[in-house]
């Protein structure tokens, strides 16, 4: 039977030009990752591996299918214009990296350093020196640390701080956040016991008092991510909660998820609290990202009580989570601009992309539009909306941001097709879909990207594009 399945096999030339008609790439890195790919659906065969609906009724176009899609598997980390209007959108890459700050930071990435190397006394030295002065000089907290993201400072906070112990967490706040990280299960992992008090949607002071135990070691404050619960609600400040804990000898522990140095001009942002405002409500340890709305790379930021943090440093697991020097390099460029607020937002990407007025988003939008003359006979819809963007990356969900759209439709393709096409260029575009309807917000489309938009619209716009992925 396996012999008679390899006349099915494509050649390369076949591979070539339906990858081709699927709007995928050509080159030497394709044609290689093409190869391996057949080596590896020959060795599936001969070893009956191969997906049995495929052994059984064996095609070329069954073939050709299955090395796309390994193919997809292959492919590397590529740039795509966001056109979502989502700021710090999960999916794609969290918070941009600021360019300027990465280009000056390169060539000390390039060439050895003195990253754990003290020049004054030639021994070995701390790699987060610095990084350490930074953050406590700007937030104003005893002592700093940082971990590779915000689920490990979590996870490093409670191993040694509670570990076999009781946490007190609000019901409200045992959440799930992407790539299912839930607060329940990393509890329990760590070794704390987790102790639920109130309802979902109502938790009061005298709910954690009543709790709180000889086993008791911490309050936890979880910020809520990526919900809201509105209507009949109730929760507890973080003051008060530190007020509690300290009275009872507990770590008030908060675990804030997205913070920042900067004080948004932006109206729908401006009462979001920054880093120095949060400190001073005197938390034993306050954790939060570092590649959300502070605009770096990824990173666990944690700040608080010298002692806690001590504690931390010593814990043989934060050598397994510590952050290397990339990582630590990038952060210290974008902290040491925090302290120049005047201007950070012209450094730091995401940002200036928060930072966008409606104004200025319109009139990007609009003048991509007026580049395009769609025949009336066409059937292309093209016009400016008013939407809503998003901050996006667990901050703040449900907060608009005012922005503007180009809103494009056709009645003969639905927007999921025309979607689905945006999506397969070789600079993809990601888009909205809403009410039958592609809408590309404009917030977080680039200047540098309107070139490459500009080119793939007008292809879009002025062909048969849509009808040859139809045949295909």
């Amino acid at each position: 039977m396996a012999a008679g399945i390899y006349q099915f096999l494509p050649s390369i030339q076949e591979i070539d030009a339906f990858f081709l008609k699927k709007g995928k790439p050509s080159g030497k890195r394709v044609r290689d990752l093409v190869q391996n790919s057949l080596i590896q659906l020959r060795h599936q065969i001969a070893n009956k591996t191969l997906d049995q609906a495929i052994l059984n009724s064996p095609s070329r176009e069954s073939f050709l299918e299955w090395i796309l899609e390994n193919f997809k598997g292959l492919q590397r980390v590529q740039k795509v214009i966001n056109a979502t209007g989502v700021v710090v959108h999960t999916n794609l890459g969290r918070a941009p990296l600021p360019k300027e700050l990465f280009e000056e930071l390169l060539p000390r990435l390039c060439s050895y350093s003195n990253l754990e190397f003290e020049l004054e006394t030639g021994k070995r030295g701390s790699r987060d020196t610095v990084l350490r002065n930074l953050l406590k000089n700007l937030s104003g907290a005893e002592e700093a640390m940082v971990v590779n993201n915000n689920a490990s400072a979590v996870f490093l906070m409670l191993r040694t701080l509670t570990a076999g112990k009781e946490v007190i967490v609000s019901r409200g706040e045992l959440v799930e956040i992407g790539g299912s990280f839930r607060i329940p299960d990393i509890m329990r992992e760590s070794g704390a016991i987790l102790v639920e008090v109130g309802t979902t949607n109502r938790t009061r002071l005298s709910d954690y008092e009543q709790a709180i135990n000889e086993n008791t070691a911490a309050i936890l404050k979880v910020h809520p991510s990526n919900y809201v619960i509105e209507g009949f609600t109730e929760s507890v400040e973080i003051s008060k909660l530190v007020k509690l804990a300290k009275a009872r000898g507990l770590y008030c522990l908060h675990d804030w998820g997205s913070g920042t140095f900067y004080q948004f001009e932006q109206k729908a942002l401006q009462n979001y609290p920054t880093v120095q405002q949060e400190i001073q409500k005197r938390a034993d340890i306050i954790c939060f990202s570092a590649d959300k709305l502070l605009g770096a790379v990824q990173g666990g930021i944690i700040l608080g009580s010298k002692a806690a943090i001590e504690k931390m440093r010593k814990h043989p697991l934060y050598r397994v989570l510590r952050a290397d020097k990339v990582t630590l390099g990038l952060l210290e460029s974008v902290l040491e601009a925090c302290f120049e607020p005047e201007s950070l937002k012209e450094k730091v990407t995401s940002i200036r992309l928060l930072e966008r007025t409606p104004e200025e988003i319109r009139a990007q939008a609009t003048q991509m539009l007026d580049k395009f003359f769609p025949e009336s006979d066409s059937g292309w819809s093209v016009r400016i909306e008013e939407t809503d963007s998003r901050t996006g990356g667990g901050a703040l969900p449900e907060l608009p941001l005012p922005s503007s759209a180009m809103v494009i439709s056709h009645p003969r393709y639905k927007a999921q097709e025309i979607q689905n096409w945006l999506r397969s260029q070789s600079i993809p575009v990601i888009v909205r879909v809403q009410a039958e309807s592609v809408w590309f917000d404009f917030r977080t489309v680039f200047e540098e990207d309107e070139k490459v938009l500009s080119e793939t619209l007008r292809l879009m716009l002025k062909s048969s594009i849509l009808e040859q992925a139809e045949e295909t």
